[in-house]
């Protein structure tokens, strides 16, 4: 068996005494979706979640939300207090986030953003998030990725 090597996301969460599952899956880029991670880890699509990065004049807004479902946009910005709010564009991810397109994850980004998380996460007793490396993704209780974010559970999804 091979060892996932620490990513920083794994450190803050080891640094806050934070419990976690490490899952490394293998990808291309042409899988850099959510729903290639979940089958990759045996997890229910409503049970991973991705990362996404919306902003508008007053900054960004990161929202996590299962990677079967499509995040509302007025729903996002009425969580986050906001007039309307547009989907950041990929080439701009790595210069404002630090992390790149599927690897994205609402633990240790260049700077603290609102994050917010849709409330289904609630259901489970462990989610999966990015690990802020493609290929490696996070099983957590979702209490502690909000605790440790300081993220609200909201509605948050299209439907």
């Amino acid at each position: 068996m091979t060892t996932i090597p620490k990513t920083n996301v794994m450190r803050l969460l080891d640094a806050a005494g934070i419990a976690y599952t490490p899952k490394q899956y293998a990808y291309d880029e042409h899988d850099l979706n959510g729903r290639h991670a979940a089958d990759a880890i045996g997890l229910a699509y409503e049970q991973c979640f991705k990362t996404l990065v919306t902003h508008n004049t007053n900054g960004l807004f990161v929202f996590c939300i299962p990677v079967c479902s499509e995040l509302d946009l007025k729903k996002a910005a009425r969580a986050a207090g906001q007039k309307a709010l547009l989907m950041l564009h990929q080439k701009d991810l790595v210069a404002k986030t630090g992390y790149m397109r599927g690897g994205c994850s609402p633990i240790g980004m260049k700077k603290q953003f609102p994050v917010f998380i849709e409330e289904t996460a609630q259901l489970y007793d462990r989610i999966a998030v990015s690990a802020g490396k493609r290929g490696v993704q996070l099983l957590l209780d979702p209490a502690d990725l909000a605790a440790y974010t300081r993220a609200p559970f909201c509605d948050l999804t299209c439907g």
